[in-house]
């Protein structure tokens, strides 16, 4: 009885994981994309305290810690920072338009499914089995990065990416090796950091963030 509501939470926590890089194609408000990743930062987190405990594995327990804290709040928060600053903070004209982005992760799902079915064969566990899930949420990221005009959006793709590629990491080996984990949330913490500082500069001399307008004004 136990093992079937750990699986059932499990299975839960991922599914909300890709639900949310879906939902990130959904919505145009970047203040609801950051709190969209901040969701999904608190699910992965969440999945990797339950593989913790279910392995009584202390250094994944860690890691859980590090990913609900810093994918969860602190990331999402300094994004929080730049759009607050941001008088334009709504994708207005994304290069794909929302219906045919939904039927493009529609897609990306299937083609997640059918592409990882060999490798959950190999490994057949009820972990891995969702691991397709995670590799749904890195295409789907990837979709939003070359999709959105807007630097907040795009940096939010390159998050989904990181995300899914922690999800599988998480489910097909039961975690990663602390410092591994540890720096790569310093890389995307430093590469959020790194935007808004140079979202600032932008808005101080241009008073916006659109790249392709920036694009523009280049040509």
């Amino acid at each position: 009885m136990r093992a079937g509501r750990e699986l059932d939470l499990l299975q839960l926590t991922a599914g909300l994981v890709l639900a949310c890089s879906v939902v990130t194609l959904w919505r145009r408000d970047l203040r609801a994309l950051v709190a969209v990743l901040a969701l999904q930062g608190g699910a992965l987190g969440t999945l990797a305290a339950l593989l913790a405990v279910q392995h009584g594995d202390l250094g994944l327990g860690i890691v859980a810690g590090v990913v609900f804290v810093a994918k969860g709040f602190v990331i999402p928060s300094l994004l929080a920072r730049v759009v607050r600053r941001d008088p334009g903070s709504r994708e207005t004209a994304p290069l794909v338009n929302v219906p045919a982005s939904l039927v493009g992760a529609g897609a990306l799902v299937i083609v997640s499914y059918l592409s990882a079915g060999r490798l959950t064969s190999l490994f057949p566990s009820p972990a891995t089995r969702l691991a397709p899930l995670g590799l749904a949420t890195v295409l789907v990221g990837f979709f939003l990065l070359v999709s959105r005009r807007k630097a907040v959006s795009q940096i939010v793709g390159l998050l989904l990416v990181d995300n899914g590629i922690a999800l599988v990491a998480f489910l097909l080996t039961a975690g990663v090796p602390l410092l591994v984990e540890l720096g790569a949330s310093l890389d995307v913490l430093l590469i959020v950091v790194v935007l808004q500082v140079l979202a600032t500069s932008m808005r101080s001399r241009f008073g916006h963030v659109d790249l392709d307008q920036l694009r523009e004004l280049h040509d």
